[in-house]
């Protein structure tokens, strides 16, 4: 069973917003000298998180997607199984650190003192602190969904789906021909055997 890809593109899409909000516009000058500071209270430590958490997140999307298009094709159990915990344990990890992330913008960016640059900044650093909490629903969300396909591996339908046929309505196939088993349609008659006849030709009833 594979995911809905509503919500990894989401995620994807949320990650891009945050990371390129603050690329593009999470450095500003302050109008005293020449140098570029982070927008979110001027703390370099702010905008690297921000900037990592959603470059990570967003090839992490990338590669869960193809694990996605790839996962039928496992044959191993243990593999299946694996790559179930793995997409669980990164999808709940990350969206504790995008609780972290949003947090961390919105508590710098409230200590930020006005200015020309923040001013002017504004907008991308709202937008990075929205959809940092969007990104905390969606990767909930993915959590949510990977504990799913975890449950549904305990009963041996995701993790063993290789074992059965594709179709549960498919009867079984017929015996092939040659293998021993004989059709009653090729039996000839028994020999020594004749049609009865009341008045058999060729015989005459004797007058006394």
């Amino acid at each position: 069973k594979q995911r809905p890809v509503v919500c990894p593109s989401l995620a994807q899409v949320f990650s891009i917003v945050v990371f390129g909000s603050i690329v593009n516009e999470g450095y500003v000058n302050d109008g005293r000298d020449a140098e570029l500071k982070c927008i979110f209270n001027q703390n370099e430590n702010a905008c690297n998180y921000g900037i990592a958490i959603g470059i990570i997140a967003f090839f992490a999307c990338i590669f869960f997607f193809i694990v996605d298009l790839y996962f039928q094709q496992i044959s191993s159990v243990k593999d299946r199984k694996r790559v179930v915990l793995l997409d669980l344990g990164f999808s709940g990890f990350w969206s504790f650190l995008w609780f972290v992330a949003f947090c961390f913008l919105a508590n710098q960016w409230q200590q930020t003192k006005p200015g020309i640059g923040v001013s002017q900044g504004a907008d991308a650093a709202r937008a990075a602190i929205a959809f940092s909490f969007f990104s905390i629903i969606s990767w909930v969300a993915l959590t949510v969904m990977a504990m799913q396909r975890y449950h549904l591996g305990t009963d041996m339908s995701l993790f063993a789906t290789d074992q059965f046929a594709p179709d549960p309505n498919t009867g079984y196939p017929g015996y092939p021909t040659g293998s021993g088993i004989e059709n009653t349609e090729t039996y000839q008659s028994p020999p020594f055997t004749e049609t009865i006849d009341t008045s058999p030709k060729g015989y005459q009833i004797p007058t006394y």
